[in-house]
């Protein structure tokens, strides 16, 4: 595998999970809280949440741990990849 894929496979991954956890907070506003499509997409990032949720906990009702997952995950991302750009 090129490091070009594996950049490509890095940037697919990142909007890949960008966007499951857009969805996930839309649905959350949505969707009752035992709705079986909400409870599989908190099965998936409640493991990644919950770390950070305990850091910082809901203010007033407004939980900011989604927002601070995907910038988390946009800097990985950043990392990884200008990783891989040095390695050509």
């Amino acid at each position: 595998m090129s490091v070009s894929s594996l950049i490509i496979f890095v940037q697919v991954l990142t909007n890949f999970f960008t966007w499951v956890i857009i969805i996930s907070s839309i649905l959350s506003f949505i969707l009752p809280p035992y709705h079986a499509v909400r409870e599989a997409f908190n099965r998936i990032l409640n493991p990644l949440l919950d770390p950070i949720r305990r850091l910082i906990p809901p203010a007033s009702g407004l939980d900011f741990s989604p927002m601070i997952l995907i910038v988390a995950i946009q800097l990985l991302s950043m990392i990884v990849i200008n990783i891989l750009h040095n390695m050509r």
